[in-house]
């Protein structure tokens, strides 16, 4: 990158888990860092052999907590900062060149970065978040200002320190290719989050409240974050938020899940 004046470097930082299928794609869009770092999770597919073409810091691990892989991730970066992408992600040369320009001058912090999701071709860019997607996360953040929490095997919270920042231009994330798809991590997503509260040992609440929960969740997403403009697909993913808490409450209380 043209930052060499001030000798700032910039590494991207890959988390995978058998995504032979969409690496190559994420990975060929990052030609302008100064490093890429990929850490494959569990991986059994050709996600090596894929990654070796754009880098020689790959590192295998087995990790049953998401913050545990992302710090492991972080720590092994070399770079002033770190941008973080995962497989499913593209960076557009647009946004490189605007964290180029950014960092020259910035102080330790982290930047918050938007995102356009896409559910197959279609862009549906309202509605996310609660827990069901995001348009918007602190994915730049210079070295030692940011660490993920090691509780938790889905959404894990952040420490961040130092000066906050905002980037314009968006990462591409092709969250799911169809409805199918959505029901899918709907499911993987549940799972997990049923193991977090049974293995921290969070109170599950009355059925109740955790209905109540629920409905708040489809309001904040449809209304809230105004779901309502992306017609069926907005519905959909207020109707997906609202069931990850109410099925994540109730597979933890019925199921008794664990790893």
């Amino acid at each position: 990158m043209k930052n060499r004046k001030k000798n700032i470097k910039l590494s991207a930082l890959i988390i995978a888990h058998n995504e032979e299928k969409k690496l190559n794609s994420c990975l060929s869009k990052l030609k302008l860092v100064d490093e890429i770092v990929v850490v494959l999770d569990k991986t059994n597919d050709k996600s090596k052999s894929i990654a070796k073409k754009f880098t020689k810091n790959i590192y295998e691990g087995s990790w049953d907590l998401e913050g545990e892989r992302r710090n492991f991730g972080l720590n092994k970066c070399k770079g002033d900062w770190i941008l973080e992408i995962d497989a499913d992600e593209h960076v557009t040369k647009g946004l490189l060149i605007e964290i180029q320009n950014k960092i020259i001058n910035a102080k330790p912090g982290y930047f918050l970065i938007p995102f356009d999701n896409f559910i197959g071709n279609k862009r549906v860019r309202h509605g996310w978040g609660a827990s069901w997607g995001v348009s918007a996360a602190p994915r730049l953040s210079y070295k030692g200002c940011k660490k993920w929490n090691n509780k938790q095997r889905i959404h894990p919270s952040l420490n961040l320190k130092g000066k906050k920042g905002n980037l314009n231009n968006r990462i591409n994330h092709f969250v799911d290719d169809d409805i199918n798809d959505m029901l899918k991590r709907l499911q993987v997503y549940s799972d997990k989050k049923a193991n977090d509260i049974i293995a921290n040992k969070e109170r599950i609440p009355s059925t109740f409240i955790i209905i109540r929960k629920a409905l708040s969740r489809f309001l904040k997403c449809y209304f809230s974050r105004k779901g309502y403009k992306e017609g069926k697909f907005g519905f959909l993913i207020a109707v997906m938020a609202s069931l990850f808490i109410l099925l994540s409450y109730f597979k933890a209380s019925l199921e008794n899940k664990k790893d």
